[in-house]
């Protein structure tokens, strides 16, 4: 069987789907001392971590420049609204002359929890490792 009918799987109808080779690893046949079940596992797994990495960095740069939108929509309207910069300060109230709404406090806090909640599950999630499987197995096999 070649490499290429190996990516090819019949389809209930009669025709062939192109499965996608995405392992990137040693072919078939190579020559290894580590057992290919572990290697190819802690691959599948860095792969995912890149994957993660990537998809954090991208979203906290869109989610920055979404807020600087937002900060710079809210600036233009409270000076509209206000008629001038903020000399009299802040206050919940957007129509007394010189003082600004404070409201983008609110999804700003919001966006900086978020992408340190999203940043702990990427960077401090760690995957489970075959020592914690085979503890848990002992401890659940003590409970019985």
């Amino acid at each position: 069987m070649s490499y290429q009918q190996d990516l090819m799987a019949p389809k209930p109808e009669g025709g062939v789907v192109m499965l996608h080779d995405i392992s990137h690893g040693p072919s078939k046949g190579s020559d290894s001392n580590a057992p290919a079940g572990s290697e190819e596992l802690a691959r599948q797994q860095a792969i995912r971590q890149v994957e993660r990495r990537r998809r954090f960095w991208i979203g906290t740069i869109v989610g920055t420049v979404a807020l600087v939108i937002v900060v710079v929509v809210w600036a233009f309207s409270e000076y509209h609204n206000a008629g001038g910069w903020p000399t009299s300060g802040f206050s919940q109230s957007s129509g007394i002359p010189n003082v600004w709404n404070y409201w983008i406090i609110y999804p700003a806090i919001a966006w900086v929890l978020l992408t340190a909640g999203n940043a702990w599950w990427v960077y401090g999630h760690k995957p489970v490792s075959e020592a914690e499987i085979k503890r848990e197995i002992e401890r659940q096999a003590g409970q019985r």
